[in-house]
């Protein structure tokens, strides 16, 4: 067994610069205040320059289907970028978990692979219709919704992120031949995306109800559960980076902070009781770098132990994330709890990652099942 490359490339370091500049430029904490408080889904001039024109939407696409054909350590460098910026694109429910679900199905066929060039040259913008919350347990989720026999479907689910604006939704479904997968365009008459009222307003979610609504079958039975399944693999995954992303801005601004807010003539980070918290939250972001790298790589490489480390990276980097935000708030004073500040959206956004995708819990449980241990009673 190899041991996991945790270092980031050449290649790697080069495509965070071209992200973070363009996030930098594009995406400073000011416009992601204005755009939580327009109640867009997503800022949609943001979403062509980095995922069409910058091509991040296709880095899991293979070539030969239109995309960049690189890794989930390329997608994960994104991701951490998308953290540090708490960015309101759909690249975790487009790019990431539309996009893995179609690379389930066969990819020979016409509709998928079309479906998948356009989701990779950042065309369409596609959603995976599963509650956010639903957690990768190496089963496919319990279908809510119902196919009838002239294909159209029936039904509805909750608290899905990144229908409000996606042009496609892929819909897992019982139908009469059994567990399936399905595309849905939102425009089709039968399809309402009703919103709800979210945390983290930078990724909101909805509810989708179909009634009659016409659909595409893009997987049958012996695809559609283990396609739906390895998609919300990779994306527990991936979220890990986008969790060490957030923990780092918090880190970042609150080490800032502190060397500029002076009590009794001195910088308040010099205080010793201070240090010891950011420093005891270095060493948090530290581990937590290690347990997201290490989940990446494992999906890059299909390694057989890419369960282990998800659970491993989520049961840990989403109780980081929410850790370095509650401090990122705390050290900033009274100024970090007003809305002009933008640490109230790291910490709304690490607070919603540390239920998506499955709970540090749940991910501890499956932890434990795949070690053959006692899961956790507490």
């Amino acid at each position: 067994m190899s041991t996991p490359e945790l270092l980031y490339s050449e290649a790697e370091d080069d495509l965070r610069a071209a992200v973070r500049s363009l996030l930098t430029d594009r995406c400073p904490p000011s416009a992601v205040l204005a755009q939580a408080e327009s109640g867009r889904p997503h800022d949609p001039t943001l979403w062509r320059a980095l995922g069409a024109e910058m091509g991040t939407a296709g880095l899991l696409v293979p070539d030969k289907l239109g995309g960049q054909g690189a890794t989930a350590r390329e997608a994960a460098v994104v991701m951490e970028e998308l953290g540090r910026a708490v960015a309101p694109v759909p690249y975790l429910t487009s790019a990431v978990l539309a996009v893995a679900a179609l690379l389930g199905c066969d990819t020979d066929e016409e509709a998928v692979a079309r479906l998948l060039g356009a989701l990779a040259a950042g065309r369409t913008v596609g959603a995976l219709a599963v509650p956010l919350s639903t957690a990768p347990d190496g089963t496919a989720p319990t279908a809510t919704v119902r196919a009838g026999s002239d294909g159209s479907l029936d039904g509805r689910t909750t608290g899905v992120a990144g229908t409000a604006g996606a042009e496609v939704l892929l819909v897992p479904a019982d139908g009469p031949d059994g567990y399936g997968l399905y595309a849905v365009n939102t425009a089709e008459p039968g399809v309402t995306v009703e919103p709800l009222t979210s945390l983290d307003l930078t990724r909101p979610l909805a509810t989708v109800t179909l009634s009659g609504a016409p659909a595409r079958r893009l997987a049958g039975p012996d695809r559609a559960g283990a396609a739906v399944g390895r998609a919300l693999l990779t994306g527990a995954g991936l979220l890990a980076s986008e969790q060490l992303g957030v923990a780092e801005w918090c880190l970042t601004e609150a080490v800032r902070h502190t060397k500029e807010r002076h009590q009794f003539g001195r910088p308040i980070g010099s205080f010793q009781a201070l240090k010891h918290r950011m420093a005891a939250l270095w060493l948090e972001l530290v581990s937590a770098r290690a347990a997201a790298r290490h989940a990446a790589d494992a999906l890059a490489t299909d390694s057989p132990d890419t369960p282990v480390a998800v659970a491993v990276a989520q049961s840990y980097c989403a109780q980081v994330a929410v850790h370095a935000a509650e401090e990122c708030v705390q050290l900033h004073g009274g100024i970090g709890m007003t809305w002009e500040h933008p640490a109230h959206l790291y910490l709304k956004r690490a607070k919603t990652d540390e239920i998506a995708l499955g709970t540090p819990g749940r991910h501890r449980q499956a932890l434990a099942g795949l070690m053959y241990l006692a899961a956790p009673t507490g």
